[in-house]
């Protein structure tokens, strides 16, 4: 080899960890942050979001990293986020976890793209121009966690017929908060049921929440809300101790021991949200993907709970259970 030949083998030898690392560099950023708690997305919830993505041709740790931000249910954190996530221009933000996130990083860009999970009506909160075409920077999924109050009031009712009261367990600090206990005070009224808002803002308040209610005539509904969401253990034992049946808004509740819940399919919602959050890093524009809405809901009930608080399911509800936990 001549010494031209060897100068130029050493130069691509050179080259190619620079052409790596080069490479590596542009691999792009999704700035994750959301209203609630690492611990309860944690399990399925996180992992069908890279699913959606891998779905998409990008794997995390390999063509894409993903920075998280958790706001455990302090939504005045996430203003800034998003503020550094606009400062590092990452090249996709997933606001996540309830409006607040979403609200905190349209607030922060007009450019970058956004991918959003939220129980809240975007149209409604002008957030969106239309579900169809949502224009701007934003799109995701909206699941509308208030219209689903009515269905639980429902299933709760049926499965404790003998309850004369209803509470409603809210976050007294949550942006839906209002919009959820009017659709739930309706929906017990409509039913004949009294209804009783319990409102909490730190964790000191769950407790007396729970010993406030008579567990002769009361049943509980638990607000979908990350500040609330986050203590799944601590809300579950408390219904436990004081002999409270319960329903919550997802499946991790009843599967941590609480009596039954119902909502959407939340790592669903989040499958899809990771398949738009690829689509978008890939090229799409977001005001060109509708913003979608889950098409599944689970319905999930804990026999072993309702047995150990002396409950004898209806047959009715057992057929509607998309999974019964013996």
């Amino acid at each position: 080899m001549n010494r031209r030949d060897r100068i130029l083998g050493l130069g691509g030898t050179i080259a190619a960890p620079l052409a790596a690392r080069a490479q590596q560099k542009a691999a792009p950023t999704i700035g994750y942050m959301s209203g609630g708690s690492a611990s309860f997305y944690a399990a399925g919830i996180l992992p069908a979001f890279r699913d959606g993505l891998r779905e998409a041709g990008y794997v995390e740790g390999e063509n894409v990293t993903i920075d998280y931000r958790w706001a455990e249910g302090h939504y005045d954190r996430l203003p800034a986020f998003a503020a550094e996530f606009v400062r590092h221009n990452v090249g996709l933000i997933a606001a996540t976890g309830g409006i607040a996130a979403l609200r905190a990083a349209k607030a922060a860009t007009a450019t970058i793209p956004i991918v959003f999970t939220s129980g809240s009506d975007p149209v409604a909160d002008e957030l969106v121009a239309s579900l169809a075409r949502p224009g701007g920077n934003l799109t995701g999924i909206s699941f509308l966690t208030t219209q689903l109050y009515p269905k639980r009031l429902q299933l709760l009712s049926e499965a404790v017929p003998q309850a004369r009261s209803v509470a409603m367990l809210v976050n007294g600090n949550g942006p839906d908060t209002d919009d959820n206990l009017r659709e739930a005070a309706a929906a017990g009224e409509t039913l004949g049921k009294k209804f009783i808002p319990l409102r909490v803002a730190t964790d000191a308040d769950f407790e007396p929440a729970f010993a406030s209610l008579d567990q002769k005539i009361a049943a509980l509904v638990i607000q979908t809300d990350p500040f609330i969401d986050a203590r799944v253990d601590q809300l579950v034992a408390l219904a436990t101790r004081y002999r409270i049946p319960a329903i919550y808004g997802f499946r991790q509740f009843p599967l941590a021991g609480g009596l039954m819940s119902y909502g959407v399919s939340i790592a669903g919602v989040y499958h899809q949200a990771g398949q738009y959050a690829g689509k978008i890093l890939a090229g799409a524009k977001p005001a060109d993907l509708p913003v979608q809405q889950p098409t599944k809901y689970e319905f999930v009930i804990n026999l072993k709970t309702a047995k150990a608080l002396g409950l004898t399911v209806p047959q009715s509800l057992l057929a509607l259970a998309d999974e019964v936990i013996e």
